[in-house]
């Protein structure tokens, strides 16, 4: 029977050590994107797998996990018991139950109407195509299918069209707070604008907005429509002023001693600004970013139900003008889709906002 070499048993046991340390620290990598994509739960379970103390991990499991889901159940319950007996002009309120049947009712109208899709252009493909075979090419006609919109359809309408106002908005408000955070002179200027026109609603904003664009977009021909651009507008106009406001401060926040040292090597203003002032204040414009996203998704609603852009506001106008005994379990799914986008939004601008700064500050 031959004795465990004590060098090799300790060699062995370092040797393990070292691959545990190594594994929790890749975990402990993964959970900062665990926390960006919301599954910050993954984390416990994953060091409880590794060897971890289970019972500290399992109620880190309970407290992001569980809680959670036992706050729904709740608020599912509650929502399911007390429905029926709020009675309105279209009926009781639906419960989880019927808004759950018309998600599903929805989702069956849209494979439909893309089967509808599908069929008319397969018809007009034949059609021209026989012509073709018969000598007629100059008949040939190319047609758009103009059935109504599915709701997956208005969806990303609303998506495109938040991101489309998002984007102009950005544009303005990151140079503006750029120079509002270097100049007081700048800050001066816009300091009173800023206050007059944040507390604006997207509701005063929509008819200026329409009657400006009614008088320079004459025709709907162009390239948007004008709905389209109603409601982006709108957007913009009211979700700019976050990010204008955390831009500047962010640029006027920057360490005085960085400020010196642009000043001791002399740099232009245009180094001073990419090579200085932007990577110093991009924690505070990410926030501004992510807050005026939020603002833009909430007035688009709004503004597409006065603007008649097809999304998801104008579903839940016209759902609303329906009035049939669905309606109200279809607004509803609306409701829900609104705030799930919105919820899925703001986890695309955390994760940028940790990819290009080292804050992950929210």
């Amino acid at each position: 029977m031959s004795a465990t070499d004590p060098d090799t048993f300790t060699s062995v046991t370092l040797d393990k050590e070292a691959k545990r340390a190594r594994l929790f620290t890749r975990i402990n990598k993964a959970d900062n994107w665990f926390q960006v994509l919301g599954l910050a739960w993954l984390t416990p379970i994953l060091k409880a797998a590794a060897g971890d103390n289970p019972k500290a991990q399992a109620g880190e499991v309970w407290r992001l996990l569980g809680v959670p889901l036992l706050a729904i159940a709740i608020f599912l319950l509650a929502w399911g018991a007390l429905a029926p007996k709020v009675q309105t002009s279209l009926g009781a309120v639906p419960g989880p139950a019927q808004v759950w049947e018309q998600a599903v009712s929805l989702n069956a109208d849209a494979v439909r109407e893309r089967e509808k899709s599908a069929a008319f252009y397969e018809r007009q493909d034949a059609r021209n195509a026989k012509l073709v075979a018969d000598g007629k090419a100059e008949d040939v006609k190319e047609r758009v299918y103009t059935g109504r919109p599915t709701y997956y359809a208005q969806i990303w309408t609303s998506i495109v069209t938040v991101f489309f106002g998002f984007l102009i908005a950005s544009i303005i408000a990151i140079p503006l707070g750029i120079a509002a955070g270097l100049s007081k002179t700048a800050n001066a200027a816009l300091n009173p604008l800023i206050q007059i026109f944040k507390p604006v609603s997207p509701l005063a904003w929509l008819p200026i907005v329409t009657m400006i664009v009614s008088a320079v977009y004459a025709s709907n021909d162009g390239l948007f429509s004008k709905s389209f651009l109603i409601s982006a507008i709108t957007v913009t106009l009211c979700s700019l002023w976050p990010t204008l406001i955390n831009t500047a401060l962010g640029v006027s926040s920057i360490d005085k001693d960085l400020v010196s040292v642009s000043r001791v090597l002399k740099m232009n203003t245009w180094t001073k600004i990419t090579k200085l002032v932007l990577p110093s204040a991009l924690p505070l414009i990410f926030t501004g970013l992510r807050l005026s996203l939020g603002v833009g998704w909430m007035v688009l609603i709004a503004a597409e139900m006065l603007a008649q852009n097809p999304g998801l506001g104008k579903f839940v106008w016209d759902e609303f003008q329906n009035g049939s005994s669905q309606s109200l379990a279809k607004i509803m799914v609306a409701v829900f889709t609104i705030g799930i986008i919105g919820f899925l939004l703001d986890r695309v601008m955390y994760a940028l906002q940790s990819m290009f700064t080292f804050s992950a500050n929210r």
